[in-house]
């Protein structure tokens, strides 16, 4: 509760609102956006893998590769999401790109 007053107060000083409404839409719409790509990748990578595996004589290589393929992306994705969020990854891998955190 005490943090709300003093941010309440900044606000009304500042005379600015307390939420950044244009940085919320953009994490909103990256969120959705990230998270519809992995859930389509990673069904096209299931559907995939079935289609590879239906004919038992002969089994589909393009299909077996676009898989892997598409579990890649899927993993790829959620390795960046993971190297964003916890601090010392992310101060790492900018390290990599000669960029000072």
């Amino acid at each position: 509760m005490q943090f709300a007053t003093i941010a309440n107060l900044a606000a009304k000083t500042a005379n600015t609102a307390v939420i950044d409404w244009r940085g919320f839409i953009v994490v909103a719409v990256v969120t959705l956006v990230g998270a519809g790509f992995v859930v389509v990748m990673y069904s096209l990578g299931v559907r995939l893998t079935a289609v590879s595996g239906d004919d038992t004589a002969r089994i589909n290589t393009a299909a077996k590769w676009g898989s892997w393929v598409c579990f890649g992306f899927c993993g790829l994705a959620v390795a960046s999401g993971i190297i964003l969020i916890v601090p010392l990854f992310y101060k790492t891998a900018m390290g990599w790109f000669g960029v000072s955190v």
